[in-house]
């Protein structure tokens, strides 16, 4: 069967990288590096909240280990529901899998076999192996000790929501690279009245910049009243 995964231009983003990511706690970047690079033998389980940067952090292993001369591949769990256990198994020729989204198999007994099975493969296999969840194994919901046992073997990373100051930093990492002029009044515009999170933010300045661009216009604070309207509802 096929892998489920991104297409090709989508799988590793140039936005989503290493060097462009905000907020990892101490360590964090040197010690996925050194995983994407075969450097470490160490697993990691990479958890946090929803919009913490997780799948941000999955890609930019891939890129780095596609750098480096390794073959990654990366799974979002959702997308190989009902169907993961020959998911996985397409995946046993990859130096480097990054499997996202440990929730949505939590609970579900033969999804957990399967990648319990598949953990022990890859471990006698030599590849090398980046989960994420929205919780530690701890506290995943797990129905297999035995998983549960394997996944809290591996290195762990926990990243934190961030405050309006990293948000910030993102959008305006995010604007240069798109060529946006956003000043910090209208960052401040952002963050304060519309009240989405971090991915809606983002995916809100691919709007700002068609209508930007439309109207011949700089994203100012007044631009961004007339665009958006009333932000609750934008």
């Amino acid at each position: 069967m096929s892998v489920p995964q991104l297409p090709l231009a989508l799988r590793y983003p140039p936005d989503q990288r290493f060097e462009n990511f905000i907020g990892a706690p101490a360590g964090a970047l040197a010690q996925l590096r050194a995983l994407a690079a075969g450097d470490s033998l160490d697993w990691v389980y990479l958890a946090g909240p929803a919009a913490t940067g997780k799948t941000h952090l999955a890609l930019a292993l891939c890129a780095a280990a596609e750098q480096a001369g390794r073959a990654p591949a990366y799974l979002p769990l959702a997308a190989a529901a009902g169907r993961l256990r020959d998911a996985l198994e397409a995946l046993e020729d990859r130096d480097v899998v990054a499997l996202d989204g440990l929730e949505q198999i939590a609970g579900k007994r033969d999804e957990e076999v399967a990648l319990f099975d598949f953990h022990n493969r890859a471990r006698s296999a030599g590849i090398t192996l980046l989960y994420t969840a929205r919780a530690t194994p701890e506290a995943l919901g797990l129905v297999l000790p035995d998983l549960k046992s394997r996944l809290s073997q591996c290195g762990r990373i926990v990243l934190a929501p961030l405050d309006d100051h990293g948000r910030g930093a993102i959008l305006r990492d995010r604007a240069q690279r798109r060529g946006l002029a956003l000043d910090q009044a209208a960052i401040e515009w952002l963050l304060t009245r519309t009240g989405q999170d971090l991915s809606g933010l983002v995916a809100l300045l691919d709007r700002l910049d068609r209508e930007s661009l439309a109207a011949k216009r700089r994203i100012t604070v007044p631009f961004l009243k007339r665009v958006l309207g009333n932000p609750a509802s934008a």
